[in-house]
């Protein structure tokens, strides 16, 4: 949904495995997943972790799932007739409406940082899956430079407000087993980065 650049970096091994956190769930929070898609997520394995635990049941939840009946469920969830049973940007679950202050403020920020909203995509930029690309872009360079603060600064700003809450409505919805645990591994995501960046803002 965002711009990228190629100004892509050689990155620490745990920075690469954040940023492509954060690009597998906005990839499967933008459009449904392919079949290709499916096959991998089928094949995750669980750790011991949190986080593993999220994947695992993930990969579980796809391995009963069809991926024609998984497109019409991210239509149900996502889209629908009108609007679907979730509305996945930032202005509607802060203000109640959509295209409100909280996108014109993230307009203004990503702006400052040099991200841009694709020409091919309509969608406004306050969506989770946008979101969740521009911070994979933040972490692996994509927007040229960038330190952990001006990550911290864009998660907490557009993120960490409202992602939680979203992530607890997918995760308790009962259209499709799949985009629950999506929700449950997404607000697994947000409680590791929040925390850890509220560590790193103490250290600083």
């Amino acid at each position: 949904m965002t711009q990228v650049s190629s100004q892509t970096r050689e990155l620490a091994p745990e920075e690469a495995d954040r940023a492509a956190i954060y690009g597998f769930v906005a990839r499967l929070l933008q459009a449904p997943p392919t079949s290709a898609d499916l096959d991998v997520i089928r094949r995750l394995a669980a750790d011991e972790t949190e986080f593993g635990q999220g994947l695992g049941q993930l990969a579980a939840a796809a391995r009963e799932a069809d991926v024609n009946a998984l497109r019409d469920q991210f239509n149900a969830l996502f889209i629908g007739l009108g609007r679907g049973e979730l509305v996945p940007y930032a202005s509607f679950y802060l203000t109640g409406f959509l295209n409100e202050k909280p996108l014109a403020d993230l307009r203004v920020h990503m702006a400052s940082l040099g991200i841009a909203r694709a020409d091919d995509v309509k969608e406004p930029e306050d969506h989770i899956a946008a979101l969740f690309q521009s911070m994979e872009g933040l972490i692996d360079g994509s927007f040229g430079p960038t330190d952990l603060c001006t990550q911290r600064t864009f998660f907490t700003r557009h993120i960490a407000s409202w992602a939680p809450h979203f992530f607890k409505d997918l995760a308790a919805q009962t259209t499709s087993p799949f985009y629950a645990a999506l929700g449950a591994l997404g607000g697994v995501l947000t409680a590791i980065e929040t925390e850890a960046f509220d560590m790193t803002g103490r250290e600083a």
